[in-house]
């Protein structure tokens, strides 16, 4: 029997704005979906005009200028409803969705969709919800003593696999998805056994933990700053821009 690490995956990541999920829009995204390991993936891209300035600081990570996006990207409001639309296919079709640093990019999307659509994410998967994959909780808990960062780009140099034009939503989504992969297998013995619709609520838990550990370095290091221990997606703010 195939193990999940090698069966059917898809993958969501976006470009945006800034990092402010309730402020900050989204610029870029993209949906890899692959039948099993090792096959030719499909992918679809949105570009975006998100109809507000974008930061130069923004613009030196993803390399999308202001005036690119204006020219030649789509208005926000039937792209949200089309990545809504694609992540709801792969929930009903069962297919785990691999997501770096879900509360980020699921909630950015969640907020675009009350913004453009008078929507949330959550209606879109009444019927199927998603199974999400996070390849930063899963290293994070399956190798926890390990130091260094664990960006994208830090995984992939240490599961060994490539990432070409990072900051690009498709290069990543596709990168994120082989990290996966590469930490089901290192870790087979623990996750083998373990079935997406598990280990979706397990990484729950487990991103809650890691919260309240960062949350307790930031005050031993005398830091103000909050860690949201919802995953995958952050509950609603009441003043959501």
């Amino acid at each position: 029997m195939t193990c999940w690490y090698e069966g059917p995956l898809a993958a969501f990541d976006t470009e945006t704005t800034g990092v402010d999920v309730e402020t900050d829009r989204i610029v870029s995204a993209a949906v890899v979906v692959q039948d099993a390991a090792g096959t030719r993936p499909r992918v679809s891209r949105w570009l975006v005009n998100p109809g507000v300035p974008v930061p130069a600081g923004a613009t030196a990570v993803h390399g999308l200028t202001e005036e690119h996006l204006q020219r030649n990207g789509r208005w926000p409001a039937p792209v949200m409803f089309e990545i809504a639309e694609t992540l709801a296919e792969q929930a009903a079709a069962g297919r785990p969705l691999v997501v770096m640093n879900a509360p980020f990019d699921l909630t950015v999307l969640d907020r675009e969709l009350r913004r453009h659509r008078a929507s949330s994410l959550d209606r879109w998967l009444d019927s199927s919800p998603l199974l999400v994959l996070d390849p930063r909780v899963l290293d994070k808990h399956l190798d926890r003593y390990r130091k260094g960062r664990r960006t994208l780009t830090d995984l992939c140099e240490h599961y060994g696999v490539t990432l070409d034009g990072a900051h690009d939503a498709a290069a990543d989504a596709q990168a994120a998805l082989d990290v996966v992969r590469a930490v089901g297998r290192r870790f087979a013995t623990r996750l083998e056994r373990l079935e997406p619709p598990e280990l979706h609520s397990l990484q729950a838990v487990w991103h809650a933990a890691q919260a309240r550990g960062l949350q307790a370095w930031f005050a031993r290091s005398g830091s103000e700053e909050s860690v949201d221990p919802a995953w995958p997606l952050r509950p609603d703010l009441p003043a959501a821009a």
